[in-house]
């Protein structure tokens, strides 16, 4: 490997996504602090954080397009992973999703994000010129619906619909004529009634609580004491580690799902627009990777680690704010969960991979 490549080394992606890294262990400590059984898990974070920061230049100094050889590779990979869940894979809350390494759990439906935007991207580049025909279509479909129909069966509804809509954008991108989605539309209502009675109960009662909070006050409880933290927040927050709702426990799991909600009380509007800043800097400096990158193959990768990052960021927060059903998707760089951590700074490695290859070495 040339050393003249990392000159294109995009530092203000890395800087950036620190900066996020940091605001996120902070507000899981916040969050954390002096609760029974979770004071641990921000030095845990800042140790994921620490682990997956080392894999960005290493997974940066590998050249993307070596991924491009092993596409079937990496998707039987995926399902094996995935597969291995229901075998080894341990049960919290009722889903299946981890598995014991011993020093620590993985959670292969996170990764799947990335390796299937690998798979995707591979398959989506070679036929690119076909990807209007109906086969190639179906045939790219079928690539995401195996693994999320797995992951929905663990059961996480919420990664199954990353995945879908990991598939819809990519495809949209390689240059799936618009005309195609108003017959996903039609596809997708005609299949909405077969899909309402294979969910499980507590994913039909999430929508229909969302539809009509007062049905059932105990199950809105946590969403109702989300948008009270966020709104007594006001402009300045109350402080670092001083919010009431958070501190005196009324919020729930407000280390994952609702880490937005301890942002705002705690940090304010202050605090929610230095967290959009850092996403948007993120998600422009991934575009302009994008566009620099010199073939399909690395501009689909960084189009869809950003489609990663966007989608589960705006899914958390319209969450948190009651404008989207609760479906528990990670705040992506902030909310606590290793596993996720990681799967992200991997695809910022790859994003950097790009980037760095976008042209051929000056002499």
């Amino acid at each position: 490997m040339d050393r003249r490549i990392w000159r294109r080394f995009d530092f203000v992606l890395l800087v950036a996504t620190i900066l996020l890294i940091a605001f996120g262990v902070a507000m899981i400590y916040s969050a954390t602090i002096n609760t029974p059984g979770l004071e641990g898990l921000a030095l845990r974070q800042a140790l994921y954080a620490v682990g997956g920061l080392l894999l960005v230049p290493l997974i940066a100094g590998i050249d993307y397009r070596f991924y491009e050889h092993f596409g079937k590779i990496i998707y039987v990979l995926t399902l094996l992973l995935l597969g291995v869940v229901f075998v080894l894979g341990q049960t919290t809350f009722g889903a299946q999703r981890s598995i014991d390494l011993g020093l620590f759990p993985i959670q292969p439906s996170e990764l799947s994000k990335i390796l299937i935007v690998l798979v995707l991207a591979r398959f989506l580049s070679v036929y690119e010129e076909q990807v209007n025909r109906p086969h190639i279509v179906f045939l790219s479909f079928l690539l995401v619906a195996g693994p999320a129909f797995m992951i929905y069966r663990q059961p996480d509804l919420g990664t199954a619909l990353v995945l879908i809509v990991i598939w819809l954008a990519m495809i949209l991108i390689a240059g799936l004529h618009l005309r195609y989605l108003a017959l996903l539309g039609l596809a997708s209502g005609v299949a909405a009634p077969v899909f309402w009675i294979s969910i499980q109960d507590y994913m039909r009662r999430r929508l229909l609580i969302f539809l009509n909070p007062s049905a059932d006050p105990e199950a809105s409880y946590n969403v109702g004491q989300a948008l009270i933290s966020i709104g007594s927040g006001g402009i300045w927050g109350k402080e670092f580690a001083s919010g009431t709702q958070s501190q005196l426990h009324f919020l729930r799991v407000r280390h994952t799902d609702f880490i937005f909600s301890v942002i705002g009380e705690e940090m304010g509007l202050v605090g929610c627009l230095l967290l959009f800043a850092l996403l948007i800097v993120i998600l422009m400096r991934i575009i302009r990777a994008g566009q620099l990158a010199r073939d399909t193959f690395g501009r689909l990768i960084a189009c869809g680690v950003a489609i990663i990052i966007f989608f589960q960021s705006v899914v958390n927060i319209g969450m948190n704010l009651n404008l989207l059903p609760v479906t528990g998707i990670p705040l992506p760089f902030v909310s606590q969960g290793g596993s996720s951590l990681v799967t992200l700074l991997i695809g910022i490695g790859l994003v950097q991979s790009v980037v760095m290859r976008h042209r051929k070495i000056e002499f």
